[in-house]
């Protein structure tokens, strides 16, 4: 699913060139639930917009489902990253004077899916988060965790290939991160492919397969 080959990544600022990834190569097959751990600046930001083409590599190869990257226009991407990859970030990213149901709904609306059809995905997807009480509620009327799981059940709505995960816990208290990784092992077990960024190796413990990322390149990879 994800086939990435000797990938770098070079910022030049003007001034210097610095290099984010250095030749990192990585597959990651479907129904695989991968954690990519490293420290603050490894380069996991780089490698997690790379991976959810949102940024595009300097060197190497990025073949996702087969299909090279790099042979893409702008509007494939937009597509791709609507269609075929689900993001749940740190800081939740929902809109503030939305509902958790008009979060939800977002993505729905970019692809243009029709208003029953909409309702009913929206409305299984916030049930299966265990949200279904809440979907009336805007962020600021939810806990941490709530939030999270809006954001997850947004990632999840239009049936991603892959869902992409970054530092999805580091807001949340410790009871309440153990609460949202059993949720995406559910959802691994329920056949979806999970990529998750991290920086606690902790985090390692809840995937299937693991990579650490030092200074730009994988260093090794366990699979339990």
């Amino acid at each position: 699913m994800i086939d990435m080959n000797n990938i770098k990544k070079v910022y030049d600022t003007g001034k210097i060139q610095v290099e984010a990834l250095r030749g990192v190569n990585l597959q990651i097959e479907e129904g695989d639930f991968m954690t990519v751990v490293g420290p603050s600046g490894s380069g996991k930001s780089t490698l997690m917009n790379i991976i959810g083409c949102l940024d595009k590599p300097s060197e190497g190869e990025y073949k996702l489902n087969q299909k090279s990257v790099k042979n893409f226009n702008d509007n494939q991407l937009s597509e791709i990253r609507n269609q075929d990859i689900g993001f749940v970030f740190q800081n939740f990213n929902l809109l503030p004077y939305a509902s958790a149901y008009e979060n939800v709904e977002m993505p729905l609306l970019f692809a243009g899916m029709s208003g029953k059809k909409r309702r009913e995905r929206v409305e299984y997807i916030l049930d299966r988060v265990g949200l279904s009480e809440r979907m009336g509620h805007k962020p600021n009327e939810l806990s941490g965790g709530q939030k999270q799981r809006v954001a997850i059940a947004r990632a999840l709505v239009n049936n991603p290939k892959i869902i992409l995960a970054d530092e999805p816990t580091g807001n949340l208290d410790t009871k309440t991160g153990e609460n949202i990784m059993q949720l995406f092992i559910e959802l691994w077990k329920e056949g979806n492919t999970i990529v998750m960024i991290t920086h606690d190796p902790r985090a390692t413990k809840y995937s299937e397969k693991a990579v650490k990322l030092i200074d730009g390149k994988i260093k090794n990879q366990t699979m339990d």
